[in-house]
């Protein structure tokens, strides 16, 4: 590469971007420069009802199928699937966000006992609709959706705030980053 008075000359690439070898593009910040994030905007999914009701909570979001037998402690309404993502995170009091169910048809059995012992789920939002989750939803008794217009798994995160209307067939999303303290 040659240099004049001591700098590298652009690339092709360079001078198509309006930069100088080692410069950022023009109108970019520089490197130490301060960038503003914006916060996430709050959405809206739309989905099928499985369980009608309306809530308002916290989201947990796993990204794998969750076993009912040997995979939840009803007890204490956490999963305890050794390999699991969320292997000892509590799921009381919180919108479980899920692609579904897993195992064997005792599923909906461990969900009920979560139900009876006062440790269920605030409500229930899954991917896909098997025999195995719409009977553990009905029998939970929470507020359930599926099959939502947008996957959400990959669209809601933990820590995001939900209100699930499933009279509806309605979940509208605040991003965790635009709650407030305490919230």
């Amino acid at each position: 590469m040659s240099t004049t008075h001591g700098s590298a000359r652009p690339t092709a690439g360079q001078a198509a971007l309006g930069t100088a070898a080692g410069q950022a593009p023009l109108g970019a910040p520089d490197a130490g420069a301060h960038v503003a994030h914006r916060a996430p905007e709050p959405f809206t999914l739309h989905g099928r009802t499985v369980v009608p009701g309306v809530v308002e909570g916290e989201a947990l979001v796993s990204h794998e199928t969750i076993s009912g037998w040997g995979g939840i402690d009803p007890a204490a309404g956490t999963i305890i699937e050794r390999r699991h993502e969320l292997f000892g995170v509590c799921f009381t009091g919180r919108i479980l966000v899920f692609p579904g169910a897993k195992g064997s048809s005792g599923w909906s059995g461990f969900f009920q006992t979560t139900r009876l012992l006062g440790t269920a789920p605030l409500g229930m939002i899954f991917t896909v609709t098997t025999t195995k989750s719409a009977l553990g939803a009905v029998v939970t008794r929470v507020p359930t959706l599926s099959d939502l217009d947008r996957d959400p798994v990959t669209t809601i995160r933990t820590g995001d705030w939900l209100r699930l209307d499933a009279d509806r067939g309605v979940v509208e999303v605040v991003p965790r980053e635009r709650r407030g303290p305490g919230d």
